[in-house]
């Protein structure tokens, strides 16, 4: 295990700091057990873990989605996002239980043996979340097409892990490992996933206190970390997720007023079928948003806002038809403890998503948008062949 051990020396201010990086498989017993013996043999002045707090508090306070509010949670349109890390949650809990392991007990024996020795913890990885953002900033239409696609089929996929896979899990953080099954080998993976958190894990590591650190990391970062720690970096570079471009809102609120002038001149045209074209559009957004509504297997009156308010969804920019009957979802079918206790194990069947009220609210969420989007496009070409038919 001595080859998983890897020391620098780096000089600052005429004061030499000792760093010993830990490479360590996240789901191999092995690195538990050298995590502990490094900590206890170097006693260090600080202790870095590949962990950002978010992480931090879902190992230590395994209760925090008690606390979730999901109803925030969609008004802010991150519904997507918190599905997604659902997602990945049960892709760990597959591997846990496929080949009889438990994934990052090194990181706790870390905490452990860190709070024995009383060595300053520090958590140097970056916020997921951000890490999700510049994924997807990175990633071109397509790619991103691909990752949604992959996601939303591994729901349904029962394929287990071979050995293969499981070996190349145990060389990657479970985070890598997670977004390398579900997306692999699209355009922004690498970029945003591992080298840039090589270069914000070394910049965390070599600022940590003390003359001597020693950092758990998984033993794929070990080598960029390795090279990255003797140059400086910009953390708040690092952690720029960008501006939200107004080219979308721009692009929507065209493209609603090129419809409007459409529509407008079919009515001077021929008025019958300005009437014909409006109520064929809303038909088609209001079954949509409401048939997605039912396949996110919302409760009655979630269907009935999805219909409502599909046609406000469809023609704005800035809102989401699913965002209403998400929080009516929530609202009317509030998910009690019980299914935020059984959140881990619900989300490791297709049948449990729907079933527990947690992951249902994000269903509703996803489909009546899904399904509002899918009604559009049909009344917009409905409302063009209308047009086109009016004046030619």
């Amino acid at each position: 295990m001595s080859s998983n051990i890897t020391k620098l020396t780096l000089n600052e201010n005429g004061h030499d700091k000792e760093i010993i990086l830990v490479g360590t498989a996240h789901v191999s017993p092995k690195s538990v057990e050298l995590v502990k013996e490094t900590i206890e043999t170097e006693q260090p002045d600080s202790v870095c873990i590949e962990l950002d707090p978010a992480r931090y508090q879902s190992i230590t306070q395994k209760e925090k989605y008690q606390d979730t509010d999901l109803v925030q949670i969609v008004k802010e349109g991150k519904s997507s996002l918190f599905l997604v890390n659902l997602i990945l949650s049960n892709y760990q809990k597959k591997i846990a239980e496929q080949f009889n392991i438990q994934s990052g007990q090194e990181m706790i024996q870390a905490m452990k043996s860190a709070e024995e020795n009383e060595s300053q913890l520090v958590l140097a990885d970056r916020d997921i979340q951000t890490t999700f953002k510049r994924i997807w900033k990175k990633c071109s239409f397509w790619d991103k097409s691909k990752l949604l696609t992959a996601v939303l089929m591994s729901i349904f996929s029962q394929e287990e892990i071979t050995e293969e896979e499981l070996e190349q899990i145990k060389q990657e953080d479970m985070i890598t490992a997670s977004l390398n099954e579900l997306g692999s080998n699209f355009t922004g993976l690498k970029t945003a996933l591992v080298d840039e958190r090589d270069q914000y894990l070394s910049e965390n590591i070599k600022n940590a206190p003390g003359e001597k650190v020693v950092a758990v990391l998984g033993a794929a970062h070990v080598p960029g970390v390795s090279k990255e720690i003797y140059k400086s970096h910009n953390l708040d570079e690092l952690n720029d997720t960008g501006k939200k471009s107004n080219f979308g809102k721009i692009l929507g609120w065209g493209t609603l007023l090129f419809f409007a002038i459409i529509i407008a001149i079919t009515f001077s045209v021929d008025f019958h079928a300005g009437i014909e074209q409006t109520k064929n559009w809303l038909i088609l957004v209001m079954i949509g948003a409401g048939i997605g509504a039912f396949i996110g297997g919302g409760c009655v009156q979630a269907i009935i806002v999805a219909i409502v308010c599909s046609p406000l969804g469809a023609l704005s920019p800035v809102l989401a038809s699913g965002w209403f009957s998400g929080i009516a979802e929530a609202y009317f079918q509030k998910p009690k403890v019980i299914d935020f206790e059984n959140l881990s194990d619900d989300i490791s069947t297709v049948r449990g998503f729907w079933k527990n009220k947690v992951t249902r609210v994000l269903l509703v969420v996803v489909f009546t948008n899904l399904g509002c989007a899918i009604g559009n496009i049909a009344g917009s070409i409905h409302i063009i062949t209308t047009f086109l038919n009016t004046i030619l």
